[in-house]
């Protein structure tokens, strides 16, 4: 493919992160394709979704950025002013608390089917050309850019590719980027529930030796619940009638906030570690959950990858070119991956070592957590830096 490529960039997956990675680059005054295999259900308030994030500071800013986020914050999306975090096994609690660092709040928690409704909703207006319902079925590069053939028969020709099709990226595979997986042998259990006493706008996180309850507030007294528990658990607590489950929730968050109570329906999604073992191959990079995949007990795994979106505009700036390289060039992208690979690993471990640490019942390990939980707390520089890594600020 000798000749100038038509599209700068021809992104291939429309969840959070595709889209959103779709309207920065155009943002950034790219030629944006974007190719996904189904749109998006409309978003209904009506009808939660059971999957939501912990929002953070930095990410905030970049859909303010991209002109989405007044659309968001409208519809629904609910500030914590606090994270709480206690060991079941005995020590103080660590608190995140807003006011001690100059803030209106922490983040927000909102919803996956909000934000995508809301990206989408932009991209026309963005120029992002769209190609919805196609699916990729080949690859074909060299030195000067990527062509796609789409299963409905057209091919797309662009200078650089980027996988955000998630997990199981078709994109990922064609262009030979393997990754390392490791099972967890644990399922997220989700649900809303609603609690008897009021949430205090708080994040609250209690490590169990089964794993971590993450209650997180969506309203004055409902939150979502992710529920961490090994296969076999997780598989018979959504087994259990109404009662008995709420009868379990509450005893296992120690019923902090009084008797906690069903609000929709639950379900559950198994969890582990997948990390590429790079992020680019030729003329195609992979981003989100096509790069890593990460335990949620942090609510870390969206913020890693819209942190590769912000990172890869930031990189291919208009700015760019005045630092003596194409913006596209292979060079960009390489630094790029290289700075974007390190953060996630380092993320992915840290949060595997904290899971692997509070989800145990061994002596020596229980003796000394909940005292270092408590320690941390105590010293306010360290609160400081773990809120700042969590923040991305």
């Amino acid at each position: 493919m000798n000749r100038r490529a038509r599209l700068d960039v021809a992104i291939v997956g429309g969840g959070v992160v595709g889209a959103a990675c779709a309207l920065a680059l155009a943002d950034a005054g790219l030629a944006v394709a974007l190719v996904e295999g189904r749109e998006p259900a409309p978003w209904q308030a009506t009808q939660p979704d059971l999957r939501v994030f912990a929002f953070a500071a930095d990410n905030v800013q970049l859909l303010q950025r991209l002109g989405v986020w007044p659309t968001i914050a409208q519809a629904r999306a609910w500030p914590y002013r606090r994270m709480q975090v206690w060991d079941a096994a005995g020590g103080d609690d660590l608190l995140f608390d807003a006011d001690r660092f100059g803030r209106r709040e922490l983040g927000f928690i909102v919803e996956n089917g909000l934000l995508q409704d809301r990206l989408w909703a932009a991209l026309p207006a963005a120029g992002v050309e769209l190609h919805c319902p196609a699916r990729v079925e080949a690859l074909e590069q060299d030195e000067h850019g990527v062509r796609l053939r789409l299963d409905d028969g057209r091919r797309i020709e662009a200078a650089l590719a980027v996988a955000a099709d998630g997990a199981e990226s078709t994109l990922r595979e064609l262009a030979g980027i393997d990754v390392e997986r490791h099972d967890y042998q644990q399922r997220g259990v989700v649900a809303y529930v609603d609690s008897e006493l009021p949430n205090q706008a708080t994040a609250w996180q209690r490590f169990l030796p089964t794993g971590p309850l993450a209650l997180l507030p969506v309203a004055e007294r409902r939150s979502s619940i992710v529920w961490t528990l090994p296969d076999d658990e997780a598989a018979r607590v959504l087994a259990l009638d109404e009662d008995a489950f709420n009868r379990e929730l509450t005893r296992a968050f120690a019923a902090r906030l009084g008797e906690l109570r069903l609000a929709s329906p639950r379900a559950a999604f198994p969890l582990r570690r997948q990390l590429a073992r790079h992020y680019v191959a030729g003329r195609v990079l992979a981003l989100g959950d096509a790069a890593h995949v990460v335990h949620p007990l942090a609510g870390q795994g969206v913020n890693l990858g819209l942190r590769d979106v912000a990172a890869l505009q930031h990189w291919l700036a208009p700015s760019a070119e005045r630092r003596g390289q194409p913006r596209l060039s292979p060079q960009r992208v390489q630094r790029w991956a290289r700075e974007r690979r390190s953060d996630n690993q380092i993320a992915a471990y840290s949060f595997e070592a904290i899971n692997r640490l509070f989800s145990n019942d061994e002596m020596h390990l229980t003796l000394a957590r909940g005292r270092a939980l408590g320690c941390v707390g105590k010293w306010p520089p360290l609160v400081q830096a773990f809120w700042k890594r969590a923040a991305g600020v």
